[in-house]
């Protein structure tokens, strides 16, 4: 029996997920979180072999949870089911370890097809995804993803100077390199663009 948690905010979405996986006779849902907070400690507790999660949860994302269970070397394996086929959120998640990243369409036949795959020690990406970052990987460099983040959250470049520890010229420089990658007109424009792509989360 492969047990399995879920991590979705929608509780329509949810409840109706569970009900089509607990018609699957080797699949038990174990768990149920709303949010990300929730999914970990449920996570921590039950030990599913499978936590499917949203990416978009309150508290903590589904990429929040991924990369703590990645980080800590839990057994459980995470797959991501999203409506988003943003090219930074799939690196991301590729980075913390995840076995599946699935939209949301998927049909209940395939995605429980998925979860065997996974179990069995496979990897499952939706095609769509995978094209997504082969057509859009990110230009920015760390150091310019750093400072657009900042300045996406309102500081201006005096104060991401002082909290990087770098010149007020260095900075400008970075968002202006930034700006052209992006080819954006603006820093307004260019963080758009930007968090649009999932590259500044």
């Amino acid at each position: 029996m492969i047990r399995i948690l879920l991590g979705e905010d929608q509780g329509l979405l949810r409840g109706a997920l569970a009900t089509l996986l607990s018609l699957e006779e080797d699949i038990e849902v174990v768990g149920q979180a709303e949010n990300g907070e929730v999914a970990l400690a449920l996570i921590e507790e039950l030990k599913p072999d499978i936590a499917i999660l949203d990416i978009e949860m309150p508290l903590k994302t589904g990429l929040d949870v991924a990369e703590h269970i990645h980080r800590e070397q839990w057994p459980s394996k995470v797959l991501i089911l999203t409506t988003f086929a943003r090219p930074g959120y799939f690196q991301r998640a590729v980075a913390a370890g995840i076995a599946g990243y699935l939209l949301k369409e998927t049909p209940s036949d395939e995605l429980a097809d998925a979860i065997r795959q996974i179990a069995a020690g496979k990897r499952v990406v939706s095609p769509e995804l995978s094209l997504a970052v082969w057509e859009n990987p990110c230009p920015l460099s760390p150091r310019e993803r750093e400072v657009m983040k900042h300045a996406a959250q309102g500081l201006t470049m005096q104060e991401i100077s002082g909290k990087l520890f770098l010149s007020h010229g260095t900075v400008r420089n970075y968002m202006s390199e930034a700006i052209s990658k992006l080819g954006a007109n603006t820093r307004i424009e260019a963080i758009s663009i930007a968090h649009e792509k999932g590259w500044l989360d």
